[in-house]
C-alpha cells in the first residue's frame, strides 16, 4: 500500500529536529532508518501529517569511547555495532546481539536508536541492552537526561521518551575481565524478529563463583524484562548445570507471557526457561577462557 501524504523534513542537526517537533507536536514522527515506521505508514496501521529525517544528523551517528563508557550515537546502523571493533572488545554482548537482526539489508539501514524508540516486544536489542545495564539518553527543549534501561521500556511500543524528545545515544559501562555473555533467540519464520530471545552475562570471580549476572529477555512479554529471580539465585553459587538448571527455572516468574501464531503463551514460557539455561551455559563457558 502507500501511506497517506506528509509533508517531509529533513533536519541537519539536533536542535533543528527538537524545534520542528516542538512546532508540529503530536502530528510530527521521527524517522531514522525506517525499517519500524515506514512499514507501519504503508499498512495505514500509523499516519504522521510531519515525518522528520534525522537520518542526515552526522552528529548522532558514532561509536567512541568517552570517560571510561562505550558511547553509540543513536543513527548508528545495526551492521555498524555488529561489525565494530571497539564494540566487539568493550561489550560483545551487543555485537552479537545485532547480528542476530534481520538480514543484511534491514541490518545496513535499521539503526540502534530507531529499535530502541519503537520498542517492539519482539525486537532483539531490549534483551541485551537491559543485560548491560545501558543508559539511554534522551533530548528535549529542557535538556539531556540519561534513562535507565531498565526504567526505558515502559510497556508495548512504549517507552520513557517523552513527547518532543529524541534518543541521541546509548552509553554502556565494559564489560569486566572474567566475563561471558550471549544472546540466543527463537525467530519468527520471515521477519526474524524473537518469538523468545534471552541476553545472558556472567562474571566469574576469582573461585569461579557467580559474581554478577545479567538476563534479558524478549519476545515473551509486553515488554523486555530482566529476570531477577534467575540473576539472584546464581550470585555467590558455582555454577554447574544443575544449579543453572534450577536458576532458569525461575526465569518466568510472575511473567504474563504473549500468545500469538508464533507460540502459545505456555509454549513461550518454556522457552523463555530452556533457552535461560543455554544461555546461561554459554555464558559461564566463555567467562572461564
Amino acid at each position: 500500500m502507500i501511506p497517506a501524504s506528509f509533508a517531509y523534513h529533513t533536519p541537519q542537526s539536533v536542535n533543528e529536529a527538537l524545534a520542528l517537533l516542538g512546532e508540529h507536536g503530536d502530528d510530527a514522527k521521527i524517522l531514522a532508518g525506517g525499517h519500524s515506521l515506514l512499514p507501519a505508514l504503508k499498512l495505514r496501521l500509523s499516519s504522521v501529517g510531519h515525518l522528520i529525517d534525522i537520518g542526515r544528523i552526522a552528529d548522532l551517528a558514532y561509536i567512541k569511547e568517552d570517560q571510561g563508557k562505550l558511547c553509540l550515537g543513536a543513527r548508528t546502523s545495526h551492521y555498524q555495532v555488529e561489525s565494530s571493533a571497539l564494540v566487539q572488545q568493550k561489550c560483545p554482548l551487543l555485537a552479537e546481539c545485532a547480528s542476530h537482526i534481520g538480514d543484511v539489508q534491514v541490518r545496513n539501514r535499521g539503526t540502534l536508536g530507531g529499535s530502541l524508540a519503537h520498542a517492539d516486544p519482539a525486537a532483539d536489542y531490549p534483551a541485551a541492552i537491559l543485560a548491560l545495564e545501558a543508559e539511554i539518553h534522551a533530548v528535549g527543549t529542557g535538556g539531556t537526561r540519561a534513562i535507565t534501561a531498565e526504567d526505558f521500556f515502559v510497556d508495548m511500543l512504549t517507552t520513557a521518551l517523552q513527547p518532543g524528545e529524541i534518543l541521541t545515544e546509548v552509553r554502556l559501562a565494559p564489560v569486566a575481565a572474567k566475563t561471558g555473555s550471549v544472546y540466543l533467540k527463537v525467530p519468527q519464520p520471515a521477519s526474524g524478529f524473537a518469538v523468545v530471545g534471552v541476553a545472558a552475562l556472567v562474571t566469574l570471580d576469582a573461585s569461579g563463583k557467580c559474581a554478577k549476572v545479567r538476563v534479558g529477555v524478549t519476545g515473551a512479554t509486553a515488554t523486555a524484562f530482566r529476570a531477577k529471580d534467575t540473576e539472584a539465585a546464581l550470585i555467590g553459587k558455582t555454577p554447574d548445570e544443575k544449579t543453572l538448571d534450577q536458576a532458569a527455572a525461575q526465569s518466568t516468574n510472575g511473567i504474563d507471557a504473549n500468545g500469538d501464531i508464533f507460540a502459545s503463551a505456555e509454549y513461550r514460557t518454556h522457552l523463555v526457561r530452556v533457552y535461560t539455561k543455554r544461555a546461561l551455559l554459554k555464558a559461564v563457558e566463555r567467562a572461564k577462557t
